[in-house]
């Protein structure tokens, strides 16, 4: 293979790397809006909670004897707490009287630089992941890994809402709150556990950026969360696999252009013109298909 093919290959597998975090917080959106018809705005911030979560207890974990990649399981425990906390104090008002929520969502990114300050800071090396290579192909070992873990948590997702009794109240809830209620089906429990596993994907997100990009900072979680928008929307919001390829798809779609613009430009606005041609899809997709590739357009009753 020429070294132009080669290049070209290695930054599709680029962009899967950061697609497949942009995937996994897509599906919290997704989530939420499939259920509550609402975007969870804040969700960005949960992989910036996640981060954080990881950077103070990996050392922990460590001492422990166990292997740093465990750090996970107490960031996807703090996520999780803040999910049903923003969804209780700040989503629970909005639905039943309409409150504003900005304060709360600001709060966040606030309290986390009073806490940590605006600096960026160093995430201990979680895992090393040999690199695979093929001939003059060489594919970090970080890649092969997030992509693969993003393609099964969207198969288990998926299952859960399609084979349990939780994922069936979520689905029915979607369709007809009223009508869920008559059945018997806690709404309240049902919103509450769909920000519960949102915010459990963004902590598997953030281990996922971690792994590949170690810092971390109060502000990392809203470019990441308005890129994940844009791929929930460009794969069809409410659609589990569609959130899977919409985030794919961003991920290549910026990696590309950073590589092939950024020679153009010496790399000088490299990362605006990035940031030009996600938000452009967005527009597009706005302007041709709506319900995005894998949704299903919404018909209004009259």
């Amino acid at each position: 293979m020429s070294d132009s093919v080669i290049m070209f290959i290695g930054q599709i597998f680029n962009g899967l790397k950061i697609g497949s975090v942009y995937s996994l917080v897509a599906l919290g959106y997704t989530m939420v809006y499939g259920i509550i018809r609402l975007i969870n705005f804040a969700h960005g911030d949960f992989i910036m909670v996640g981060s954080y979560a990881l950077m103070l207890t990996i050392p922990f974990i460590i001492a422990c004897g166990l292997p740093a990649w465990f750090a996970v399981i107490p960031a996807v425990l703090v996520c999780v707490a803040v999910g049903i906390i923003v969804e209780r104090a700040a989503y629970k008002p909005v639905r039943e009287k309409g409150n504003n929520m900005t304060a709360l969502i600001t709060a966040i990114e606030n309290g986390s630089q009073a806490l940590f300050g605006a600096d960026y800071q160093t995430v201990p090396t979680i895992v090393e992941i040999p690199t695979l290579v093929l001939g003059k192909l060489k594919i970090d070992g970080a890649t092969i890994i997030t992509v693969l873990l993003g393609i099964a948590i969207m198969v288990a997702l998926q299952l859960f809402v399609s084979l349990t009794k939780q994922g069936k109240a979520m689905r029915a809830v979607s369709e007809d709150k009223e009508a869920s209620i008559l059945m018997g089906i806690n709404v309240n429990s049902t919103i509450t556990l769909t920000f519960a596993i949102g915010s459990g994907l963004a902590a598997v997100a953030a281990l996922m950026y971690c792994i590949s990009y170690p810092q971390v900072s109060p502000m990392m979680g809203a470019m990441l969360g308005l890129k994940a928008f844009v791929a929930a929307v460009l794969g069809g919001i409410g659609s589990i696999p569609g959130a899977m390829v919409g985030g794919l798809l961003i991920g290549v779609a910026e990696s590309l252009t950073k590589a092939y613009i950024g020679t153009i430009t010496a790399g000088v606005i490299t990362s605006a013109f990035s940031d030009a041609i996600v938000f452009g899809i967005l527009i597009i997709v706005l302007l041709v298909k709506p319900s995005g590739l894998m949704g299903e357009p919404e018909t209004e009753k009259v």
